[in-house]
């Protein structure tokens, strides 16, 4: 097993990495809206949506894999009377390949982010 670390995500805030390859799989670790510095994106949920997948293509891009690639993703949001939006902004980082999915209601999130997305993705 290989460990991803990469500077263009925000580095892991507790004893986990950013993502692991066994075999031909990657696993990533759940996304928050962090930016790359560590800070966290300003604006609502479509604005945290679109750093969680700045996020993952970064950590994917390190380990040989992209958003084409994955399989699976699971969505963690803070309130589901924000899912359609949520959802208009994942269509526009998959439109044409469509992993499976699934989306639960979580009462919180690290550093109170609205929402968080981990995937799993075949390495190229």
């Amino acid at each position: 097993m290989n460990y991803v670390q990469t500077n263009q995500a925000p580095a892991a805030i507790g004893p986990y990495s950013q993502g692991i390859i066994a075999g031909n799989m990657f696993y990533s670790s759940g996304q928050i809206p962090l930016t790359k510095e560590g800070t966290l994106a300003s604006g609502g949920i479509k604005e945290q949506t679109h750093q969680v997948f700045q996020n993952l293509k970064a950590v994917l891009e390190a380990a040989g894999a992209s958003l084409e690639t994955v399989v699976k993703a699971t969505v963690f949001i803070k309130n589901m009377d924000e899912f359609a939006d949520l959802n208009e902004v994942y269509g526009e980082y998959f439109s044409a390949h469509k992993p499976a999915r699934s989306c639960v209601e979580v009462a919180r999130l690290p550093k109170d982010v609205l929402v968080e997305i981990e995937v799993i993705a075949l390495i190229k």
